[in-house]
């Protein structure tokens, strides 16, 4: 590293210059600093290291331990070097500067200098050799994915992911491949997650290189990250992986995290397979109906009815503190009538997921799992638990 270690740099030896488009600036910090979290006991960790390289290159990287992110925008660089300074105080100040402006950047004797038109900031910087790395080691599982498979794998399952802490397994999107008897054989992909009220799943076709991959879960924070940096990106992530790390390779940027460390439930068992009666219904206007009907439900009556007879259905909510709503949705059934309920912010999340002109609902009876599908020939599947009403 050129400059040495700061503390020991002489008086007035610049550490680092190089001068950046604000717009640039602004988009690299945007996708770093989101990985910083906003309270921190160690100091360093609320900062973004950016390092100037002789080849016209501003790295930025930043980290919480379990997820680094490292970024490499354009810049001039006219003395090579890296420091360490406040992501989100620099992020703040690059979003208020000048549209259009052109920010010179240089550090030296544990200051920032930040220049734009005639705004001028310095910051404390901390030293470049404290900063933490996350250790990848080896990533011997190695396969590409197209950006856009990589969003519908996360948007149609991301919101079954558990938010409580004690059952931290659950905390994430388990991904494994097997030999799927459903696809005639073809070696698969699936990723699932679940919060022990419903459950999605997503299946594709094994990925080249993914033979032998380990059963890994991708925590939510790392899901997050990814999936707001795959708006930007067209073409093919790359996926390095061992049963410990995760590295998703999106050309400037680079996400690696660590796996949740736990064993994820055989959820497999809770997919019905003989429930036999089935609605057919468009899933816009159940969508719709269930919305309307919700609107009078409170925290604690979270529950649609739903009330099956033949090409009819009835969603109806009850609520104590603010009355009853109901409505009819037309919908293809023709088993036996019965009445069943389902927490409503469950069923729209799921629907909300469905593309298609049509989707099943596969039903047993008012207290089994309900299976939530567009077709037999759809990727995604969903299970949903009743609730009593």
């Amino acid at each position: 590293m050129s400059g040495g270690k700061e503390m020991g740099a002489g008086p007035g030896v610049r550490l680092m210059k190089a001068t950046i488009e604000r717009a640039t600036l602004l988009k690299g910090l945007s996708h770093v600093q989101s990985v910083v979290e906003r309270r921190n006991t160690i100091p360093i960790l609320s900062n973004v290291l950016i390092d100037a390289t002789a080849d016209g290159q501003l790295k930025l990287m930043a980290t919480d331990l379990d997820l680094q992110i490292n970024e490499s925008v354009p810049a001039a660089v006219d003395q090579p070097g890296a420091t360490t300074v406040s992501a989100h105080t620099l992020f703040d100040i690059a979003r208020k500067l000048p549209e259009g402006s052109q920010v010179s950047l240089s550090a030296a004797e544990g200051k920032m200098t930040i220049v734009a038109g005639r705004a001028r900031f310095q910051l404390g910087t901390l030293p470049r050799d404290d900063f933490p790395v996350i250790a990848e080691g080896e990533l011997p599982t190695q396969f590409e994915l197209p950006a856009e498979t990589l969003k519908q794998i996360i948007d149609k399952t991301r919101f079954a992911i558990s938010t409580e802490e004690t059952r931290y397994y659950l905390n994430g999107i388990f991904w494994h491949v097997a030999e799927d008897a459903g696809s005639g054989g073809q070696p698969v992909l699936k990723a699932a997650a679940t919060d022990g009220h419903r459950l999605a799943r997503v299946t594709l076709p094994r990925p080249d290189g993914a033979e032998g991959m380990p059963d890994i879960i991708i925590p939510r924070k790392c899901v997050a990250e990814l999936r707001k940096l795959l708006d930007e990106i067209d073409g093919s992530v790359g996926v390095s992986l061992s049963g410990s790390k995760i590295r998703f390779d999106m050309g400037q940027a680079l996400l690696t995290s660590k796996l949740i460390d736990g064993t994820f439930p055989d959820y497999s068992r809770v997919i019905p397979t003989g429930n036999d009666k089935i609605l057919k219904i468009d899933p816009r206007s159940f969508e719709e109906g269930v919305d309307r009907v919700s609107t009078i439900a409170t925290e604690k009556t979270r529950a649609v009815k739903m009330a099956l007879d033949r090409d009819k259905i009835t969603l109806s909510v009850t609520s104590p503190e603010n009355g009853t709503a109901a409505e009819e949705v037309p919908g293809d059934y023709a088993a036996t009538g019965f009445e069943i309920g389902f927490n409503s912010r469950y069923l729209l999340d799921i629907l909300g997921q469905i593309e298609g002109d049509s989707v099943e609902v596969h039903l047993a009876d008012a207290s089994a799992p309900t299976l939530i599908r567009e077709n037999d020939k759809s990727p995604a599947l969903y299970v949903l638990m009743p609730m009593r009403v």
